[in-house]
């Protein structure tokens, strides 16, 4: 399993360094602490995720150095206890996740019918390479875009209209409504109150001022959750390992709230990576309470090639 790890890594840095000429991303790249500040190492984050049912890594999604760790991360973690969940493939893809799993379609063809994001390649193949050669479901997590977009411009009610094979790809209707410490947290980072970073968030999915944006946002983080606590059902012997834009998890607030909700006493952990410009050094106004270990990762290292997801 080491060897097999190991050979997704090198995948995984020889890639980012050919395409944009960079050293190799090392240890020197990130810093790790606790969720106060106390330093720690990624071995107490190894060992801490061991302890829980759900691990969360919250990424900077063109984080380089980001995209490096959940890889190493994972690597040393892979097993037959464990599952990969992804923010980056929608739930409708499932069938075709499971298919180039057990091998019977190609990349090109993930790609193409998964809807993968366009920066698959570069940041998210090593962690299905992983999953896949240590035999680990990969679940696709994420509600279809187009049900975002609709809630983003009409509101949580107009997903009452869908099919009743449309909603099977969508989390128990209603789902809840956000919190009011992530709503607070949402509409900062709306109006751009948040710290500027490096490698800096996306936009949350449904753009503009629609008076629907943070229902939107709620729909991605409710599809997720639901997406864990039904594969937990099914198999509640395993761990999940789940990879998630910081802003969906940091503080325990986002998909961990929709979790507590779907399937209570979940125990989670939550890892929040972040590229700033005081790095190597902890900044406790902007990190404090971001997850229960903070890694801060080097904003001198290029973003990798992020684009978009696919509408």
């Amino acid at each position: 399993m080491a060897r097999k790890a190991s050979a997704a890594l090198v995948l995984l840095v020889s890639t980012l360094a050919s395409a944009q000429k960079l050293k190799p991303i090392t240890e020197r790249n990130y810093r790790v602490f606790r969720g106060n500040g106390t330093p720690a190492s990624l071995d107490d984050v190894i060992e801490a995720a061991r302890r829980v049912t759900v691990t969360f890594l919250g990424e900077d999604h063109d984080d380089a150095v980001g995209h490096f760790l959940e890889a190493r991360i994972l690597g040393r973690l892979a097993g037959p206890d464990w599952a990969l969940s992804l923010e980056m493939f929608d739930r409708e893809a499932q069938g075709v996740v499971d298919e180039y799993l057990n091998g019977s379609i190609e990349e090109k063809d993930l790609i193409a019918g998964g809807r993968a994001w366009g920066n698959y390649a570069s940041d998210y193949k090593p962690l299905v390479v992983i999953a896949q050669e240590n035999h680990m479901p990969v679940i696709a997590a994420n509600a279809p875009q187009r049900y975002v977009n609709l809630v983003g411009r009409k509101g949580q009610a107009a997903l009452l209209g869908l099919s009743a094979e449309a909603k099977q790809t969508l989390p128990p209707l209603p789902y809840a409504a956000a919190s009011e410490a992530y709503r607070e947290r949402f509409q900062r980072e709306m109006k751009g109150e948040g710290s500027p970073k490096p490698s800096a968030k996306p936009p949350p999915p449904h753009h503009g001022e629609s008076e629907f944006a943070l229902e939107s946002q709620s729909l991605w983080d409710a599809a997720m959750a639901d997406s864990i606590a039904q594969f937990l059902n099914r198999h509640p012997d395993k761990h999940v390992l789940q990879i998630n834009g910081s802003f969906h998890s940091e503080y325990h607030q986002g998909i961990l709230e929709h979790l507590e909700r779907y399937r209570p006493g979940t125990a989670s952990l939550v890892v929040t990576m972040t590229g700033d410009k005081s790095f190597p050094s902890w900044e406790n106004s902007k990190m404090s309470g971001t997850g229960d270990f903070v890694i801060v990762t080097d904003p001198h290292v290029p973003p990798s090639r992020q684009r978009r997801p696919r509408p």
